[in-house]
């Protein structure tokens, strides 16, 4: 657990970076798409820059909402995924098509704020846990102490000597275990432990019930009889679990809860996906809920206060990123009320062949070099050419154009599709060193790229 909790301190001092370090950390996995990444990173930046000001300006400067658009697999998902990891800020991803309006069965706008804000509750307690580690690491080690050595019996003992002296032999016994227990080597020893058995979730769904916030999982917990469970455990995995238990008692719930609140509504983000799959269209009756969608998502990006079962929400200060392909659509279909209510708009280019090389190459977590590694582990040494870099990309630009647009995605159907055989054959045979070059690509791929309808099924 504690090396999680070093993670989250590191990614929690990445809230100051300047827009330009964020856009070179973006850069090292997204290929392109400048415009929206400075965008993206100014918004950020401006979050910090709020949190400097006195606390009436602070009150006044309203963050400036994104509407990304573009045709799918050029890179708005990633760079919204990219975005939570790189902010240490609650980070939720919706898609806006899961929303319907109120008194259609389906869950209302509103859950997204309690889901922003259960993210952020995690992210307090992980940062509360930091603090209390300490103290917790101290407990659980007295605790196993008192499993490994047995206090020792003191009746019977007549002359207050005697019992100082089987007291003082007590003390240098735990001492010695103390220091063999730091050392790691009873970490096999094997003790008894006691769990306490959590309730089972309650699950709750039907039309409207996303608005009882009643906190019925907290209530059964109260209610019902807490049942412990003996069982035996390594020391190193009871450490674990003691730790757990012990930070949960050591952290105030309260405290949790209203920093939770205080950073959701000041820090919070949230991605709306598939936003253009909420404007109607002509003579479809789905359009009257699609509408409502619009309806109930205007006071929510505007700023207006949701109820949850932790407490009252603002969503003034929370900045909405929305994203859509707007294939059939364009930003000016929605609302002019939702329009105004996000300012910068920024338009993602089309993937071009030079676009897709890059892909293959540049990003730390390309798709060549992750099978690469995938391959490695069969003992498999797959080696790219520079020209069946540029085959792979020529022929991914050349289906996309043919077919269906899918962006950065069809390299993924680009690449399983030449490297299956060698996939499925590798774990069996010893192959060593594979190079893959442009001949290799041609013969796996021209013959399904040549048959149109080939192409529209395999690729």
């Amino acid at each position: 657990m504690i090396p999680m909790l070093n993670s989250l301190t590191k990614s929690s001092a990445r809230c100051d970076l300047t827009p330009r370090e964020i856009v070179e950390k973006l850069d090292a996995f997204i290929v392109g798409q400048e415009l929206a990444k400075r965008s993206v990173a100014v918004a950020i930046r401006n979050r910090w820059r709020r949190q400097q000001l006195d606390a009436a300006m602070r009150e006044e400067v309203a963050p400036k909402n994104i509407l990304m658009s573009g045709p799918t697999g050029v890179g708005k998902t990633e760079i919204a995924r990219r975005l939570a990891r790189l902010t240490g800020a609650p980070f939720i991803k919706v898609e806006a098509t899961k929303y319907t309006e109120v008194g259609y069965y389906g869950r209302d706008v509103e859950s997204m704020v309690r889901e922003l804000l259960d993210n952020s509750i995690t992210l307090i307690r992980q940062q509360e846990r930091i603090k209390i580690a300490d103290q917790a690491a101290i407990a659980v080690e007295d605790a196993l102490l008192d499993m490994l050595v047995s206090p020792p019996p003191l009746a019977g003992l007549d002359a207050d000597g005697e019992q100082a002296d089987v007291e003082s032999q007590y003390q240098r016994t735990r001492e010695k275990m103390r220091a063999m227990l730091l050392a790691g080597e009873l970490d096999q020893r094997t003790v008894e432990i006691t769990t306490q058995q959590k309730t089972a979730p309650v699950m709750i769904g039907g039309m409207g019930m996303e608005g009882l916030d009643m906190d019925l999982q907290g209530m059964l917990d109260k209610m019902m009889p807490k049942s412990s469970q003996q069982r035996e455990a390594t020391v190193e995995k009871a450490r674990e679990t003691l730790l757990e238990q012990k930070c949960d008692e050591l952290l105030d719930d309260d405290k949790v809860h209203s920093l939770a609140i205080d950073l959701a509504e000041n820090m919070g983000i949230i991605f709306l996906d598939e936003m253009d799959k909420v404007i109607g269209s002509q003579g479809k009756s789905a359009d009257v809920s699609r509408q409502g969608v619009q309806r109930d998502l205007l006071p929510i990006v505007e700023g207006t206060t949701v109820q949850t079962k932790y407490g009252y929400v603002r969503t003034d200060h929370i900045l909405f990123i929305a994203a859509g392909a707007f294939h059939a659509t364009k930003p000016s279909d929605l609302m002019p009320e939702l329009q105004g209510r996000f300012p910068i708009r920024v338009e993602l280019d089309n993937l071009s062949s030079d676009d897709f090389r890059r892909i293959l190459t540049e990003p730390k977590n390309s798709l060549t070099k992750q099978y690469v590694s995938l391959l490695a582990t069969e003992g498999v040494e797959l080696v790219f050419t520079e020209d069946a870099i540029l085959a792979l990309a020529e022929y991914a630009f050349e289906v996309n154009q043919r077919t269906q647009n899918i962006g950065a995605r069809r390299l993924h159907t680009i690449l399983e599709r030449v490297l299956d055989e060698l996939s499925f054959e590798a774990s069996e045979i010893k192959l060593g060193r594979v190079e893959i070059n442009r001949v290799y690509v041609f013969e796996r791929l021209q013959n399904v790229v040549d048959d149109e309808d080939l192409s529209n099924y395999i690729l």
